[in-house]
């Protein structure tokens, strides 16, 4: 079902090398919305790393205002950028009807990354991850045509849990640059200490915030999981990284949540064969 490199678009390519997760299950979209969902896709890795490709936050801000303008002349009707991902990206807004205010939260949403204070408590870091995740799920729900209000609202759900997970696997990554993201509530109530995630030192303590954290993602994931017989069908491919979710939390949980655990971060061997077997029984 992997597509060989050399017949992906530009959108395709990058979204398959920086974030396959969302390659494979955009894979499951019809093939008259595939490219949508790869240019979405494209689009939030564009935004996304932001923080990773600027030296100072007045470039991060210059950088998403390239983007906000990019969407004002996508709905405003005027020529677009020029960039790779923007011209899919118009005409699959255009064509498809998708909301404009879904994209102007997920670019306001970026603003976050460029203050590097941790979220000060557990509801920041999900509402965090709600604007960064539950507008992707929902824009895909829209490119599938698919608006109705459970699924909408599974969306969110699986936005939500999508994100946490990877806020998780991504802690080593933001420790080694003194960075954190785990909520400094449950750091203080564990007695955490930011010392030891910095210097990826899985204490403990450590453990207990992230276990909590998970937890969190897997009320999300079963809130989303509830909904499922009100949801169409239809819905599934833009829901599939729900399943994704939940092989990453039970790596983290196996490793008993220890996120500097080298299997963390590796790809799941059975990842494809879960997609398929998930999308297959209409269920994610």
């Amino acid at each position: 079902m992997v597509k060989a490199a050399t017949d992906l678009s530009y959108c395709g390519r990058e979204v398959r090398k920086y974030d396959n997760d969302h390659f494979l299950a955009g894979l499951f979209a019809p093939a008259d919305r595939r490219e949508a969902m790869f240019a979405l896709y494209a689009f939030n890795l564009e935004i996304a790393k932001t923080r990773e490709v600027v030296s100072e936050p007045i470039l991060g801000q210059m950088r998403l205002q390239f983007w906000r303008d990019g969407i004002e002349a996508v709905y405003g009707g005027g020529p677009v950028p020029r960039h790779g991902v923007m011209d899919p990206l118009a005409e699959a807004a255009r064509t498809l009807g998708l909301s404009r205010t879904l994209f102007d939260r997920l670019i306001d949403a970026r603003e976050a990354d460029l203050d590097d204070t941790p979220p000060a408590d557990l509801a920041c870091l999900v509402n965090y991850a709600e604007v960064t995740g539950a507008p992707l799920t929902q824009l895909g729900l829209e490119i599938l045509d698919v608006r109705d209000a459970p699924a909408m609202a599974a969306g969110r759900h699986v936005g939500i849990a999508y994100a946490l997970a990877g806020i998780l696997r991504a802690v080593p990554f933001l420790a080694r640059q003194h960075r954190q993201r785990l909520p400094e509530d449950l750091m203080a109530r564990h007695g955490a200490r930011s010392e030891d995630l910095f210097a990826g030192r899985p204490t403990p303590e450590l453990k207990l915030v992230v276990g909590e954290v998970a937890a969190v993602a897997r009320k999300h994931l079963e809130d989303a999981r509830a909904l499922r017989r009100e949801v169409r069908r239809a819905a599934v491919p833009a829901l599939l990284p729900a399943t994704l979710a939940d092989l990453h939390l039970g790596v983290i949980a196996r490793e008993g949540y220890d996120v500097f655990a080298p299997r963390v971060m590796l790809s799941h061997p059975f990842r494809q064969l879960r997609l398929a077997w998930a999308a297959a029984r209409g269920r994610y």
